[in-house]
């Protein structure tokens, strides 16, 4: 497993050569994203943007870290004022079973930075070429305390591919509580949320996007669609208040095949909730 560093502000995830997922960066970008994110049939399980609405929803950007209300400025799509910004990367760390790659962003707005943003993203291998990305965050204002303020839309959110989408493709949406499509899992809270569909003829895959409890509002409430899109809502119920020391979020999405069973999936989450926490503050950064 391999995390490798390429132009154009880009880190390939890659197992055996073979990429995962690309990692953008690039200090122009609303915000940075993962894209695309290959499932076992090597082919992507998200998009970029909404496939039937591409202008208003070019921030659907596969999977992606946004809020719409920090301290009342949104950053959440392309016509916002907030910005996240790229700063630097601290560390590449390569073995035989997962990659990871820890970088620093500034979310910026009226070119003031109001947030500092401690990004540590890990690949983790699984058999059959599956495998689970793990987001781990540390977010610090740069004052005595900062609001995310009550809203859907935020933290972490994944875009699926068009084939995968209940209503393009014919997918299933489905929860940890047994909640089957939007309906039952739009505003639910759930440990986690799984989307799967049909990749090529014949062949289904999906994305499981799983909330932690170390998260202050687990078991999260999940915004999602029939329409092809998730995301695990931070402040759905109510406004989260951050102060100087930061907090910390964990979060990951596990890229499997078929229509993993209930069961496959609530293991999974389990060895997600098992994984040891890494330190995101590097020795001099304070």
């Amino acid at each position: 497993m391999q995390a490798l560093p390429l132009p154009d502000a880009q880190i390939s995830f890659q197992r055996n050569g073979n990429e995962l997922t690309r990692y953008h960066f690039d200090a122009r970008l609303r915000r940075p994203f993962l894209y695309p994110v290959i499932g076992p049939a090597g082919r992507s399980l998200t998009r970029m943007g909404h496939p039937h609405d591409p202008v208003s929803h070019s921030h659907h950007n596969s999977i992606w870290i946004s809020h719409a209300s920090v301290d009342g400025v949104s950053f959440w799509d392309d016509r916002a004022a907030g910005q996240i910004v790229h700063q630097r990367v601290d560390k590449f760390v390569d073995s035989d079973d997962e990659a990871s790659a820890l970088v620093v962003n500034s979310w910026v707005t009226s070119n003031k930075v109001v947030l500092t943003e401690r990004r540590l993203i890990t690949v983790h291998a699984l058999p059959r070429k599956e495998w689970l990305l793990v987001i781990d965050m540390h977010l610090e204002p740069k004052t005595d305390s900062l609001t995310f303020g009550k809203t859907p839309f935020g933290l972490m959110a994944v875009r699926m591919a068009k084939t995968i989408g209940v209503h393009d493709g014919g997918g299933e949406i489905r929860n940890s509580e047994g909640g089957i499509n939007e309906t039952n899992v739009l505003w639910k809270r759930a440990r986690w949320v799984d989307y799967s569909g049909p990749i090529e003829e014949r062949r289904t895959e999906g994305i499981t996007l799983m909330d932690h409890p170390s998260n202050p509002n687990h078991p999260t409430y999940f915004h999602v669609r029939n329409d092809g899109w998730m995301g695990a809502s931070l402040t759905y119920d109510a406004p989260r208040t951050v102060l100087k020391a930061g907090l910390k979020l964990r979060y990951a999405v596990y890229i499997h095949s078929g229509a993993a069973s209930p069961a496959v999936l609530e293991k999974r989450w389990r060895e997600f909730r098992d994984l040891p926490v890494r330190e995101l503050i590097m020795a001099g950064d304070r």
